[in-house]
C-alpha cells in the first residue's frame, strides 16, 4: 500500500520543506510562485516531486497535486504541518482496521485554543456533520476520489473569489458519490505554525457573503435554513463583529441569492 503527501504551499525556493515537515513517504509539493517548472529529488530515500505553478488559488494547487499522484493512500497536508515519525504505518493500520472506509478524517495536533474538532471516537462522517473537517486532515484512497472525477472546487478558498468552502465541497462531493467517510481518533501530525490566516481577516461583509455564497452552492434548497442556524448558533459572529444577527442574516442571504445567478 503506498502512502503519499499531497502539499500545498507557497513561494518555497528551495528543497528545505521535506525535511521540516518530516516526509518520510513519496510526497507531490505543489508550490504556487512565480515560475512554472518540476523539480525531483530524494529525501532520506523518498521521491519528492515539487511542482511550480506561477497561479493562484488553493484548490487550483491542491487539484494539481491530485491529479499527478499515483498513490494507493493520499494525505493532504499544508506546509505549517509536522509529520510524526511511522506515520505511513499508522495510515496503512488504519486504512487495514477500515477496510470499507474510502476515507479517513484524522486528526491534528496544536497548541494554544483552537476550534477544531477533536475525533475521540470512531464516527460516520455525513451530510449533517461534513462542515466540520479542514482539508488538512484528509486522508482517501486515491481511486475512490479519482474514479468519481472529485476535485476541489476552483472558486473557493484561499487565493480566490470566495475565501473559504473549498474543503467542505470537497467532502460534500464524496458523499454525494456514496463515499465511506469516517471520522477517527488517528494523528499523524502536529501543527508547528500558528501563523495569521490567508483569508480570514476577521467577520467582515466579505466574510458573511461568502459564506452565503456557499451555502447557496452547496445547500441550494435549504441554504437559508442553514444560514439562520448559524446565526443563532455562533454567537462569535455578534461579539466579534459590530453587526446584529438581522444584518448577518441579510449579508448571508445575499451570498446565497447571488449563488443562483452564477450560471
Amino acid at each position: 500500500m503506498k502512502v503519499q503527501v499531497l502539499v500545498a504551499t507557497m513561494n518555497q525556493t528551495d528543497h528545505a520543506l521535506a525535511g521540516k515537515m518530516n516526509l518520510q513517504t513519496e510526497a507531490i509539493i505543489a508550490n504556487q510562485c512565480d515560475r512554472f517548472g518540476m523539480e525531483e529529488y530524494d529525501h532520506n530515500g523518498h521521491k519528492i516531486k515539487m511542482y511550480n505553478f506561477a497561479e493562484r488559488g488553493v484548490g487550483l494547487n491542491r487539484n494539481n497535486a491530485l491529479m499527478r499522484s499515483d498513490a494507493d493512500i493520499c494525505l493532504i497536508a499544508d506546509d505549517d504541518m509536522v509529520f510524526y515519525d511511522g506515520y505511513e504505518q499508522t495510515i496503512i493500520d488504519a486504512f487495514n482496521k477500515y477496510p470499507k472506509a474510502d476515507f479517513l478524517v484524522l486528526n491534528i495536533d496544536e497548541s494554544g485554543a483552537t476550534d477544531r474538532r477533536k475525533n475521540t471516537k470512531v464516527s460516520k462522517v455525513g451530510l449533517k456533520n461534513y462542515l466540520n473537517y479542514g482539508a488538512a486532515r484528509f486522508a482517501f484512497r486515491r481511486e475512490a476520489i479519482t474514479k468519481h472525477g472529485i476535485y476541489f472546487n476552483l472558486h473557493f478558498g484561499g487565493g480566490t473569489e470566495h475565501s473559504c468552502g473549498e474543503d467542505s465541497l470537497f467532502l460534500r462531493q464524496c458523499l454525494l458519490k456514496k463515499l465511506k467517510i469516517l471520522s477517527v481518533p488517528v494523528t499523524v501530525a502536529k501543527l508547528v505554525e500558528e501563523r495569521e490566516s490567508s483569508w480570514f481577516k476577521g467577520y467582515t461583509e466579505k466574510y458573511f457573503y461568502d459564506e452565503g455564497y456557499f451555502l447557496g452552492t452547496a445547500h441550494p434548497r435549504i441554504g437559508g435554513l442553514f444560514a439562520r442556524y448559524l446565526v443563532l448558533r455562533h454567537k462569535d459572529y455578534l461579539t466579534n463583529s459590530s453587526f446584529t444577527r438581522k444584518q448577518i442574516l441579510k449579508m448571508l442571504k445575499k451570498g446565497i441569492k447571488d449563488s443562483k445567478k452564477r450560471d
